[in-house]
């Protein structure tokens, strides 16, 4: 009886970790992955957060009103990884950026993050497996 009620909770504490796993989403759930939209405006807001760090901007449409966008982007390990962090992130809020992004299926103004270029000129792709040889200040 002691060993049932051991393997049983040696079960449960292995597959309840597991579960979030589950959670997970791949892009293409959410994004229209053949549609790349390029947009300019101001960062607002930048969420330095697990799973995917969040990033907001004001985008001026050709009528003149502004509309909000929310943007997804990878973890923020991948960013160190590739030599980009916390501070580059805050430093380019209020300034122009210039994104390259899968638009949500939706329609929604909510995109994934394929490349970013900062106001200082400072570009890098998400796509790119060599991205730190390619930031270019």
């Amino acid at each position: 009886m002691k060993y049932r009620l051991y393997t049983a909770f040696l079960g449960l504490a292995v597959l309840v970790p597991s579960v979030s796993l589950f959670a997970h989403h791949a892009p293409s759930a959410i994004f229209d992955m053949k549609k790349v939209v390029t947009i300019t405006g101001t960062m607002t807001k930048v969420e330095w957060v697990n799973p995917h760090i969040q990033m907001y901007m004001d985008v001026k449409e050709s009528d003149g009103t502004v509309s909000n966008w929310k943007l997804e982007s990878q973890p923020p390990r991948w960013f160190t990884k590739v030599g980009v962090g916390r501070a580059d992130f805050a430093a380019a809020v209020g300034k122009s950026i210039s994104v390259d992004i899968v638009a949500a299926l939706d329609g929604s103004k909510y995109g994934y993050l394929h490349t970013i270029t900062f106001a200082d000129g400072t570009k890098f792709s998400l796509n790119d497996s060599e991205t730190k040889d390619k930031i270019n200040p």
